[in-house]
């Protein structure tokens, strides 16, 4: 039994790798492919730092839905518009206008960040 487990967590293992798919997300009509990757250089070049899921960076491409709102992710910086607990570290997550859709990416409910047509 535990060599089937060590076995599988090694298949697993073999399937991370930069650009391999890690999931598919359907959120309000949109679809996102996220990959296994790295946020910045530094990490990629460190031998110690495995390939992580890279979620869509919303402030440098902006997506919206269907009505015009803006989608985001949790750990997005929160905007200008943020609405909740005060504190130092501002996150989407932390604020009132976020609305989870799946995983850790969300949609920005605040008028004022909505999509004019």
């Amino acid at each position: 039994m535990l060599g089937t487990l060590f076995s599988q967590d090694t298949n697993l293992a073999d399937s991370i790798f930069e650009g391999a798919l890690y999931k598919v997300l359907n959120i309000e009509g949109n679809t996102f492919e996220i990959r296994y990757g790295y946020y910045a250089e530094i990490e990629k070049n460190n031998p110690t730092v495995e390939p992580m899921p890279i979620y869509p960076d919303f402030t440098e491409k902006p997506q919206y839905t269907k009505e015009g709102f803006a989608f985001v992710t949790k750990m997005q910086d929160a905007c200008g518009y943020y609405k909740g607990k005060p504190s130092d570290f501002r996150e989407c997550a932390e604020c009132e206008f976020f609305k989870n859709g799946e995983d850790l990416i969300g949609i920005c409910t605040c008028i004022k960040n909505k999509k004019n047509e």
